[in-house]
This record gives structure tokens, C-alpha cells and sequence, in this order.
């Protein structure tokens, strides 16, 4: 496992290598995306939430991720188009990764030792579990677009159920503080 979140290896949607240092002193709102999810039309909130606080310095990394019902089935240069067509996405976007699993990305491993438990997953568990879905541990990102937050130290702050919004009070309010700090 590696020292610090920031030690974290990376690679952009464009295939350019990364680091989470490369946002160092920023606060990151982490997201496993997908194209094909019914939680998709949540890029449209998420970039409104870049354009609005990126001043402040907040950056939003989005991680493809095609664990959930291949949800995610397009390659990099599909999804990127997809979401500047679409959303017209402009935070930092990654290549695909796995967030659950045996070959779970080190960010994710890292992020959910971290943050072991999102917030306000209540429903996304029962509105999972009604369709048969139960995730294989109690720790393991529910759905598509769960979000962490990390603050500007590189400490994870917060975690937050797939279905809580770029827009709820909830995280805004985790986000605003952390950008205060």
C-alpha cells in the first residue's frame, strides 16, 4: 500500500500518467463514473459542481469503472467523447479501473481503508438489494458514482451512497468546509 493517497499511480483518460500529488493542497471529490447507468445524468450536477467551486479549489476525478452491470463497456476514447458530448465533462477524467473486487484499483483500496462506510447508503442498499444486488462486502462502493472526499492534507473526509447528488446539502456542505480549511 503506498504511503499517501498522493503516491497513488494514475493514468488519464488521454493515457498521460498521474499522480494524486498532482492535486496536492486540493480538495478531491473522488467518483467511479459510467455511461450506461440510471445514475449517469448525475455529470451533468458533478460538472455544474466543478465550474461553480474549482476556484475555490476543488477538483472532481472521475474513474470510469465497469463493476456494476457493464454499465462502463465503451474504451477511454469512447467514454471521454460520451461525456464531452453529452455533459460536456471537463474535470479530469481516468481510465478505466476496478473500484470492487479482487483487482480493485490501490485508490480504491486506499480510499475505502480510509472510509470504510458511505454516508446516507440506507436506500441505495434497499433499492440495490430490491433488485437483487448485495455488495460482497459491507465496506465495497455500493453502485456507480459513490464519492469521497478528500481534503486538502490528502486525508480521506468523507464518503457518500451513490444516489446523494453533486447538489445535496449534505455533501456540499462537507465540500464547502473543506474548501474553507
Amino acid at each position: 500500500m503506498p504511503a499517501s493517497l498522493y503516491d497513488i499511480a494514475l493514468t488519464r483518460i488521454d493515457g498521460t500518467p498521474a499522480h494524486l500529488a498532482d492535486y496536492r493542497g486540493k480538495v478531491l471529490l473522488v467518483v467511479n463514473v459510467a455511461s450506461k447507468c440510471g445514475l449517469t445524468p448525475q455529470y451533468e450536477g458533478l460538472q455544474k459542481l466543478y465550474a461553480d467551486k474549482r476556484a475555490k479549489g476543488l477538483e472532481i476525478l472521475g474513474f470510469p469503472a465497469n463493476n456494476f452491470g457493464t454499465q462502463e463497456p465503451g474504451t477511454e476514447a469512447e467514454i471521454s467523447a460520451f461525456c464531452s458530448t453529452n455533459y460536456g465533462v471537463a474535470f479530469p477524467m481516468f481510465q478505466k479501473i476496478s473500484v470492487v473486487g479482487e483487482d480493485r484499483h490501490p485508490l480504491y483500496d486506499a480510499l475505502v481503508a480510509a472510509y470504510p462506510h458511505a454516508e446516507e447508503a440506507e436506500t441505495m442498499r434497499a433499492r440495490l438489494s430490491s433488485y437483487g444486488v448485495k455488495p460482497a462486502s459491507d465496506t465495497d462502493v455500493l453502485w456507480n458514482f459513490e464519492k469521497f472526499v478528500v481534503g486538502r492534507d490528502g486525508s480521506v473526509i468523507a464518503r457518500f451512497s451513490p444516489d446523494v447528488t453533486a447538489d445535496d446539502p449534505r455533501l456540499t456542505k462537507v465540500l464547502d468546509e473543506a474548501l474553507a480549511a
